[in-house]
């Protein structure tokens, strides 16, 4: 088997056929951008990715979602871009600082490297079938359905995630591996914990990335994998891999793990303190080739380049045994009491509380100290605002604990999963005090 996305499945010699017959031998000697169509199942999308590259033309993903206006524009931008480099194949797209989506090209290289090195870092059972249960307008499940053909194993698809669906695929053994974001993860856990299955016997690898993973959860999602090797794994659609760990519950929620073996990191500037933070400048042979469309210079969102040296705007710190810590993002960070916050920090802290099902911390204007943090928050159970500021207190400096917390019950998501902080910044910008629909969290909940 190859590709098996529920409707469509075939094997080596199925896909091979198809990709040879497709529609776009011979149709220009240079190459050029093709898009692939976004109203094809995963499983087609897949075979016509492949019938481009095949013609020897360069694979641009967009996302199905786009207004037709936001995909028109792109095109003409990527028109309008300079001849593709040679070596590329594909072009993803990842959120513009300007609201305009930023496309990115990879080479053949990069990613033949990359999936060597997760091979090298995560093990044998790499070699295994693999769900990759999300859209290929994402890289990260482009990335593991491609490493599913490359390694000659297969790969499961989903048009649209189900828990229910990628639980039933695992327990029969059809595919023995998983890539996943942290929210697909948390609702596969919840749909085991309502329906079942107890435990997953036949997953041999659970890979985690997209977002931070709350690790609070890892003895559980052991529980359900746990014949299961659980990595986490950093990175960023221009970097490819960083740095990756094995999960466990006691890891600080900052480290994210060591470098992989063909990355080198540095930490500009290195910082007064051990734990102050720099922004992290990686150099490997996984990263991409630049951007298709036109990006700011300057700004906190701007690419950084130090000759072979790339930054995204991360930052963090390496500590005395090697392990990256990543703080947060540059354009995310703000001050509040003259001192420097990055909400992905109090996001880990209150993500970790069980009560808390989803966390945005957000600035918003403060007349006495110019901004103040505000933790919106996705709740999987009752809590009051006490209890979780005295969680805080145990675990952050006073400045860093949210003074005013508030509850949002549909949840804004991007398509990959991951909290879409840039659309509750915008609803908390329009309406300072809470968007309508939204409540404050009480002080101390009240008795029955």
């Amino acid at each position: 088997m190859a590709i098996d996305d529920g409707t469509l499945r075939l094997s080596f010699e199925e896909l091979a056929a198809r990709v040879a017959a497709g529609p776009f031998q011979g149709a220009s000697p240079a190459p050029r951008a093709v898009w692939v169509d976004a109203g094809l199942g995963p499983g087609d999308q897949l075979v016509e990715f492949l019938s481009i590259l095949a013609a020897g033309h360069v694979a641009a993903v967009a996302d199905p979602d786009w207004p037709a206006q936001l995909r028109r524009e792109v095109a003409e931008r990527l028109l309008a871009a300079p001849a593709l480099p040679e070596g590329s194949f594909y072009i993803g797209f990842t959120s513009g600082s300007t609201g305009m989506p930023k496309g990115f090209i990879r080479s053949h290289r990069s990613w033949t490297t990359s999936f060597e090195a997760c091979i090298d870092a995560f093990g044998p059972a790499v070699r295994t079938p693999v769900l990759a249960p999300g859209r290929l307008s994402h890289s990260l499940f482009l990335f593991n359905a491609l490493l599913g053909l490359w390694t000659g194993v297969g790969a499961h698809l989903q048009q649209r995630f189900s828990a229910r669906a990628a639980l039933r695929t695992l327990v029969r053994g059809d595919a023995r591996s998983l890539v996943a974001v942290p929210s697909q993860l948390i609702l596969m856990l919840e749909e085991a914990a309502r329906h079942g299955p107890r435990a997953v016997e036949a997953t041999q690898l659970v890979m985690i990335s997209g977002a931070p993973w709350p690790r609070a959860r890892t003895p559980h999602l052991q529980a359900l994998f746990p014949h299961a090797r659980i990595v986490e794994f950093y990175g960023t659609s221009e970097t490819s891999f960083i740095a990756w760990t094995d999960s466990r519950a006691d890891l600080p929620a900052e480290a994210v793990g060591r470098p992989f073996a063909n990355v080198e990191l540095r930490i500009v500037p290195p910082g007064a303190g051990h734990h102050a933070p720099g922004l992290i400048y990686v150099r490997s042979p996984m990263v991409f080739t630049g951007y298709v469309t036109s990006e700011p210079a300057h700004g906190p969102a701007a690419l950084l380049r130090d000759g072979d040296w790339i930054s995204v705007g991360d930052m963090g710190h390496l500590d005395g045994e090697g392990l990256l810590h990543l703080a947060g993002r540059r354009q995310r960070m703000f001050v509040v009491q003259g001192k420097n916050l990055f909400p992905e920090e109090v996001e880990h802290v209150l993500a970790a509380h069980p009560s808390v099902a989803s966390v945005s911390v957000q600035a918003v204007p403060d007349p006495l100290r110019g901004l103040r943090a505000v933790a919106v928050l996705e709740l999987a159970a009752p809590v009051d605002r006490a209890t979780l500021a005295a969680w805080c207190r145990a675990r952050l400096e006073p400045y860093k604990t949210p003074r005013r917390i508030l509850v949002c019950d549909r949840w804004p998501r991007t398509v990959s999963g991951k909290t879409d902080h840039a659309a509750l910044a915008r609803l908390l910008a329009a309406h300072p005090e809470g968007p309508p629909g939204w409540r404050i969290l009480p002080w101390r909940l009240a008795l029955p």
